[in-house]
This record gives structure tokens, C-alpha cells and sequence, in this order.
């Protein structure tokens, strides 16, 4: 049968397998708990990672504002792109993700700490448990809010992979950490984003995966 019959196109969409809402929940816990424990891991060592979380961590070092406020108040703005562009429970449940990491992440310290942790290796473990959050929450259709959102919406409308759109925005954020950051904590924090964002290439591409 060809690929191109409208029937058999409405049969596939009609299969295609819907997250019920508390698979969503699970995913957005999930997800938040990767990431929280690599932005640990990262606060810990001095580094930062790239999109809103990378702006926090800049705020935090310069300021010593909690990072879990700076978080949350950066990313206010891209609530109105994801609510236009992405819809209403997109942006409810990336809200939902932005609170509670914000909240694990300021809460963490009282219930985990590092009596040793090498940089790189921070850099490196801390990217890939990002990594693997990003790409719960992604499948759960919600994001970290930020760049996240900006690069959902590019990948739903133009097919740019959400990875690589995350690794030029992140650049430029740790581009400036170089003012906040000794070159070889910068050094790391790029490797980091590197693994993060190459994370999200190889394992988040339209059409790869497809439950809603």
C-alpha cells in the first residue's frame, strides 16, 4: 500500500499511543530529578551549563542569588512564546518542571552532598544526567522553559534539531562565564554543554518518537 493513501495515514495517527496524565507526571519527575542532580553536580564543582540554567548560574555567582530564584525568574518571559506557539498544557507543564526544579534544586544541598567531586568529571556525568532529563521532559511535551522552548518550537516548526539549537545559544551563554569563571571552569562547562546538547541530537529527532 502506498505510504501516500490518506486511510492508511488516519489509521497511524488513530494508533498512535497518548501519555495518560500520570505518565506525564512521572515524566516530568523523572526529568526534573535527572536534571537537578547534574545542576548539583555542576554548582558544586563552579561550572555552568548553557540556556536559562547557565543565565542562573551566572546570576548566582555574580549576585549569590539562589539559583533555584534566578531560575525561575528568568524564565517568566517565554511563557508567552510557549503559550502562543505551543499550547496550553505544553506550558503548564513546563511551568510545573521550572517550579519544582527550582525547588530541588534550592532544597538538594540539605539532602545530598559531595565530599569530593572532580571538575571534569562533573562536567562530563553532570551533562549526561541533564542530557537524559531534557529528553524525559521533551517526551512528555514540556521543557525547562527558556531556550528549551524556543527550540521545541523550532524543531515542531522547521524540523531544527532541538540539540543543536540548544548547543549555539549555549556557547554564547558560557561565552560570557569566561568574566565570572577561571578559563579552565569554562573549559569543563563547555565540554559539558557538548555532551547535553549531544545528548539531545542523537536521541531527539522528529518523528523518532511519537506518543504525545
Amino acid at each position: 500500500m502506498s505510504s501516500d493513501d490518506p486511510t492508511a495515514a488516519a489509521r497511524a495517527a488513530d494508533a498512535i499511543e497518548r501519555h495518560t496524565p500520570a505518565e506525564d507526571a512521572q515524566g516530568l519527575i523523572a526529568g526534573v530529578a535527572l536534571v537537578s542532580l547534574g545542576v548539583a553536580m555542576y554548582k558544586h564543582a563552579g561550572l555552568l551549563t548553557g540556556g536559562m540554567a547557565g543565565a542562573a548560574f551566572l546570576l548566582h555567582y555574580a549576585t549569590g542569588l539562589s539559583f533555584g530564584i534566578g531560575f525561575f525568574l528568568l524564565n517568566l518571559p517565554f511563557y508567552w512564546l510557549a503559550w502562543r506557539r505551543m499550547g496550553r498544557a505544553f506550558t503548564l507543564k513546563t511551568f510545573a518542571a521550572v517550579a519544582l526544579l527550582s525547588a530541588a534544586t534550592d532544597g538538594l544541598p540539605a539532602l545530598l552532598r559531595f565530599e569530593r567531586l572532580d571538575p571534569l568529571y562533573a562536567a562530563l556525568c553532570g551533562g549526561l544526567l541533564i542530557g537524559a532529563g531534557f529528553i524525559a521532559l521533551f517526551r512528555h511535551r514540556a521543557s525547562l522553559g527558556g531556550v528549551g522552548i524556543l527550540a521545541f518550537y523550532l524543531q515542531d516548526r522547521y524540523g531544527w534539531r532541538a540539540g543543536w539549537v540548544q548547543l549555539a545559544v549555549d556557547c554564547t551563554i558560557v561565552a560570557f562565564a569566561l568574566a565570572a569563571l577561571d578559563l579552565r571552569r569554562v573549559i569543563y562547562s563547555v565540554a559539558g554543554a557538548l555532551v547535553v546538547n549531544t545528548v539531545l541530537a542523537v536521541n531527539h529527532r522528529p518523528g523518532r518518537y511519537i506518543a504525545h
